[in-house]
């Protein structure tokens, strides 16, 4: 448990914090606020992520995710819901440059073999492997 630093990268100071204690299987959920966000959602016709931007501040109704490990080293997939000032909710796959205004998360180590992201021919995506 703890927070993120005020204008960090939201999915990069999940995956730092995982890496800096050593955590490769896990689930976590987050809460707290964004300057502006990155987003996608899976194309599944094209087989391709759709990135979008949210260019204002929101708050984060929910973050929540999973951690296993991808090229041996932990790797966060998240899904990141927000809402503005009027209560309107935006949300997708969370991705790399999204600034954090205040974030606070509580990360749940799970043990055992840790499940391994590889490419999945049937959807196009990394799923879960084991070992």
């Amino acid at each position: 448990m703890g927070r993120l630093p005020h204008k960090g990268d939201l999915l990069k100071s999940i995956e730092g914090l995982c890496q800096e204690n050593g955590i490769t299987l896990g689930v976590f959920i987050a809460l707290g606020a964004v300057k502006s966000a990155r987003l996608a959602y899976y194309d599944q016709e094209s087989r391709e992520y759709r990135g979008f931007a949210v260019d204002e501040p929101m708050e984060m109704v929910s973050c929540t995710g999973n951690i296993s490990l991808r090229d041996g080293q932990p790797i966060v997939h998240a899904h990141l819901a927000l809402s503005d000032g009027k209560g309107r909710t935006i949300s997708g796959h969370l991705m790399p440059g999204t600034p954090i205004f205040a974030c606070e998360i509580f990360i749940q180590e799970l043990l055992g073999e840790p499940l391994v992201r590889r490419h999945d021919e049937e959807t196009g995506v990394p799923l879960w492997w084991r070992g």
